[in-house]
């Protein structure tokens, strides 16, 4: 866990409101739930392994877990104080969850992710929806570069069912997917005790990602109703993101599986080709709100922004624009001219001279400097 420092809070701050001026646009309301939750409700309910979940015990010997998602508690929240509104809901949310890592790596325990969830409409009009807010939120940031993987979880376990049979093989193989260990795949894959055009249909499975990968492609390895089903509503989706006018952006990968698994349909992740891990995720989640005894179809997005702001700024990049430095003989003067700029909407920094013991280092993080000074300062800069 970290310490968020000024330049990243205020560049966080200023992303952050830009999204939600946006999604309130799209129709969505914002709301908060508690950081802790109960284990036996929201802890199991989120599908985040036990090992990453933060556990505490109340005073009545209760355990309590800290928020590893959103989707749950929002679940939660709407199978109880919000049952009786109409559907569908469109609910939003900008907050800090916790997942212990295995492997450090430099990934932080506690993230800020915010997202939106769509409850109660199972249409792939709501599927796509929910993906082309997500890439205008990316544009209204400023991201200029991006693309959007679309898979469908119905595909995958349709395929996997028709040729492996048992939950325990097939977990395994999407378990090689999810962590991309595609050369562990192919060699998993060779070792099963399976026909030669049955381990192709696997191995061929791997080609179905990518930019140019057709949807008849995938058509050409299932022969079950599910897994058509699954297709047909990718090229319903397929269709209404053109409508939104976002395809360009979109590229097919039927591989693409989550560590999520309340995921039951439409899958996606968002990428910025400059880092290595996703901004974003998202997708269907038909069954989560059985656990709160609700029936409820729902989809969703959540980005961490930490990871898009990365992909924003540059970490070389200069993060304050403006700054005025005076001496006391001209401090009326330089205060003028700060309020003006101010007025006009610029974020000016104003500093003594007196107050710098480094001048060249102070001055290196603003694009812009302008100086009040006498004689005297003058001659010392």
């Amino acid at each position: 866990m970290r310490d968020t420092l000024p330049t990243l809070y205020e560049m966080k701050s200023v992303s952050r409101r830009a999204m939600e001026s946006l999604v309130r646009q799209w129709g969505y309301h914002f709301m908060q739930t508690p950081t802790v939750e109960y284990y036996d409700t929201v802890g199991e309910a989120s599908a985040t392994l036990d090992q990453q979940l933060f556990k505490l015990l109340d005073q009545e010997g209760k355990t309590l877990v800290l928020r590893p998602d959103m989707t749950a508690p929002i679940a939660r929240v709407a199978a109880s104080s919000l049952r009786d509104e109409p559907l569908p809901m469109r609910i939003a949310y900008a907050a800090n969850v916790f997942r212990a890592q295995q492997q450090e790596g430099g990934r932080p325990a506690e993230f800020e992710q915010f997202g939106i969830e769509l409850i109660g409409d199972g249409t792939t009009s709501a599927d796509a929806e929910v993906i082309a807010l997500m890439i205008n939120t990316f544009k209204v940031v400023g991201l200029k570069s991006y693309k959007v993987a679309v898979g469908h979880l119905g595909y995958v376990d349709a395929l996997f069912s028709e040729i492996l049979g048992t939950d325990k093989r097939i977990e395994t193989l999407k378990r090689f997917l999810y962590e991309k260990n595609y050369v562990g795949y192919r060699q998993h894959v060779k070792e099963l005790p399976l026909s030669s055009i049955d381990q192709k249909r696997l191995l061929d499975f791997l080609h179905l990602r990518g930019e140019g990968i057709q949807l008849d492609q995938a058509e050409e390895l299932v022969f079950s109703t599910r897994a058509y089903e699954a297709l047909e509503e990718l090229q319903a989706l397929q269709d209404g993101l053109k409508a939104f006018g976002v395809s360009d952006a979109i590229s097919f990968d039927l591989t693409l599986v989550s560590h999520m698994t309340y995921y039951t349909g439409v899958v996606f992740e968002g990428y910025a080709p400059q880092l290595g891990s996703p901004i974003s995720n998202g997708g269907r989640y038909d069954a989560l709100f059985s656990k709160f005894d609700m029936e409820a179809k729902a989809t969703g997005f959540g980005i961490h922004l930490d990871h898009l702001i990365e992909a924003v700024h540059p970490r070389d990049e200069k993060r304050f624009t403006h700054c005025i430095i005076y001496s006391e003989k001209q401090r009326d003067e330089a205060i003028r001219s700060c309020m003006e700029l101010r007025r006009q909407g610029e974020v000016v920094t104003l500093q003594d001279i007196k107050g710098i013991d480094d001048l060249d280092a102070y001055t290196e993080k603003f694009s812009n400097v302008t100086y009040y000074l006498g004689k005297e300062e003058e001659k010392g800069r």
